[in-house]
């Protein structure tokens, strides 16, 4: 699975509803509104590169109220559970 991270722009008046319409767009896992530098956080998970493309050029970066969007792909994830069990090999 890999996973990309979506930073979108949107126009201020349709946040909510532009959010929406990207949370509905398949390969989209989840959205974020949020403060800062850009109003949406789109997190895309799929099985292979070519998907990102279809999901942000050809679902995302359609969606009435993106403006821009820049993507990053995650080599690697972690979390709090992996850290717990790296603590604990051994015991």
């Amino acid at each position: 699975m890999i996973t990309a991270i979506v930073m979108i722009h949107a126009e201020a008046n349709k946040i909510p509803e532009t959010a929406q319409a990207v949370a509905n767009t398949t390969g989209v896992a989840e959205v974020y509104s949020c403060a800062g530098d850009v109003d949406l956080v789109a997190i895309v998970r799929v099985r292979d590169h070519e998907q990102i493309a279809e999901v942000v050029t050809g679902g995302i970066n359609k969606v009435a109220g993106v403006v821009e969007t820049t993507t990053h792909i995650a080599f690697k994830s972690y979390s709090n559970a992996d850290v717990e069990a790296g603590f604990s090999l051994g015991e």
